[in-house]
């Protein structure tokens, strides 16, 4: 599903991310975890195409987010940290703009919007412009917009940051539905609980170098994943 290969980004004479390759296969929720600087933010909007990079290749389904960056873009979905939304827009009319721009015809776009404002309790403010939105709430819109094409791939930074336990949970699920169709899930976090009970394999990333990755009994063995990052990190202390 995913394939990066060989990852190299600069700013200036900082290496951010250096020589990365991972594989992320058709069913699985992949955790990418590292310290802040480490590179995950860098790496994920490579992936969805927002930064160019200086060397290596990413390839989505295949198709290389190079040569052609519409292709792999209509495949995935791509959640910030922060989300960046259009204040002025209403809830329903960014979702119909999203829906505009990956092509959902009317009549997916209304059941796949009701089903999800529905599960995230979020159908009485569509209405309502973002500007008046908590975080929150504009997390779980940001959320329902990345569900809406029904993508292949989701790459999400911090998704669980902001959102209730309720939508996170709501979230959790939704992860493991979407994989369970056969699509992946790349996503980054500090919350290293949920990464252990969440997620089939997870990489670690420190000062833009993969440190270590693989499934979750590859990586943690018999301890926590907490206590294997906390000693990762330490051995450079």
């Amino acid at each position: 599903m995913l394939q990066i290969e060989h990852l190299t980004k600069t700013y200036g004479e900082k290496k951010a991310v250096d020589d990365l390759s991972l594989h992320i296969l058709p069913g699985e929720i992949y955790g990418f975890i590292g310290h802040n600087g480490a590179g995950k933010t860098t790496t994920l909007k490579s992936v969805a195409g927002i930064l160019r990079f200086d060397a290596g290749e990413i390839r989505i389904g295949g198709t290389s987010i190079r040569t052609d960056p519409l292709a792999c873009k209509r495949k995935l979905a791509y959640i910030p940290d922060n989300p960046d939304l259009y204040d002025y827009m209403t809830g329903i009319q960014y979702l119909n703009f999203i829906a505009n721009i990956f092509g959902v015809s009317a009549a997916d776009r209304q059941v796949r919007i009701r089903e999800l404002a529905e599960r995230f309790e979020l159908t009485n403010d569509l209405a309502q412009p973002i500007a008046a939105y908590s975080h929150g709430m504009k997390q779980k819109l940001a959320i329902i917009s990345a569900w809406l094409h029904a993508p292949q791939l989701v790459v999400m930074d911090e998704p669980f940051v902001g959102l209730d336990p309720k939508a996170a949970h709501l979230l959790k699920g939704m992860m493991r539905e979407l994989c369970d169709r056969g699509g992946a899930i790349f996503f980054s976090t500090h919350v290293l609980e949920v990464a252990e009970k969440l997620c089939d394999k997870v990489a670690i990333l420190r000062a833009g170098k993969l440190i270590r990755s693989g499934t979750m009994d590859e990586v943690k063995g018999d301890d926590s994943l907490e206590e294997v990052f906390l000693e990762l990190e330490g051995e450079t202390c």
